[in-house]
């Protein structure tokens, strides 16, 4: 990999990690075109400077806010902030099983080709054009509530549920939550915020894990990558990050996801397209 690649890949993962079309996903399209084999322990350094990197973005971009949480939870002083971390921890149970119990299984659905990226894309788009069309009548317990509310809870933990799901390469982590807490009668403003806060503890946990490999030498050494190639990987997926973090956190407010619902269906229909010619052409 060279530095053009890492910068390539560096902006891929910044904006796809808050915007609504799956990194993950948009990550594999990108090792297709630029034929880069990085699902293996070559990479392993590099998947965790991006993923670090877009945790930093959202710690600076939602500064304000996330810092009185950090007080509140280390000092122990009961309160809305103590109270709203509490939520963040109930939302990272479900991704926490799927993560310990089921995490070769769900390695087995990277590196595959783009058959499961372009299904999840198209579920993604699925999802994110109901929540923009019934957002007004969210579903919650089989009752209608008109009038959008706080996230409780139980929002969180189906919240959670759905950040497991979205592990699948394609189907969208920022988009999955978001949707799902619109639909449940969440407000839009307060479900994006907690989506991009909830997604920091397994972030976190997993790169410490990867870089636990890494110093354990089950991993590939740093040289395989390169710092420089590391290093333009990081930088971008920050910047670009920082800026999509609150493009998203805009688009939000505004409700218009469903444009973005579009474009995973036609992202998601030209990978299938293209895997069928593929095959067919075999």
């Amino acid at each position: 990999m060279d530095w053009i690649d890492a910068l390539i890949m560096g902006i891929v993962q910044g904006l796809a990690e808050y915007l609504p079309i799956s990194s993950s996903g948009h990550l594999e399209i990108f090792r297709e075109l630029l034929g880069l084999d990085l699902t293996g322990a070559e990479s392993l350094e590099f998947d965790v400077m991006l993923h670090v990197a877009t945790v930093l973005s959202t710690i600076v971009v939602l500064w304000r806010e996330f810092k009185p949480l950090c007080v509140s939870f280390f000092t122990f002083k009961r309160g809305p902030e103590f109270d709203y971390v509490i939520k963040i921890l109930i939302s990272c149970v479900p991704v926490a099983v799927v993560g310990l119990f089921f995490k070769d299984t769900i390695e087995g659905f990277f590196g595959k080709g783009l058959t499961v990226v372009g299904i999840c894309l198209c579920v993604t788009a699925l999802l994110l054009a109901f929540s923009y069309f019934f957002r007004t009548r969210p579903l919650t317990l089989g009752r209608t509530l008109a009038k959008p509310r706080k996230i409780t809870v139980v929002d969180a933990f189906v919240i959670g549920c759905a950040q497991a799901v979205a592990v699948l390469p394609g189907l969208s982590r920022s988009g999955t939550t978001i949707a799902t807490g619109i639909l449940l009668g969440d407000r839009r403003e307060d479900v994006a915020r907690f989506s991009f806060f909830m997604v920091i503890i397994p972030i976190v946990g997993q790169a410490l894990l990867d870089i636990k490999d890494i110093i354990g030498g089950t991993a590939a050494s740093s040289a395989s990558v390169g710092l420089v190639p590391m290093a333009v990987g990081f930088l971008a997926s920050f910047i670009v990050g920082c800026l999509a973090c609150r493009w998203m956190l805009e688009l939000v407010k505004k409700g218009k996801l469903v444009w973005f619902a579009l474009y995973c269906l036609i992202v998601g229909a030209i990978c299938l397209l293209s895997t069928f010619a593929t095959n067919a052409a075999a």
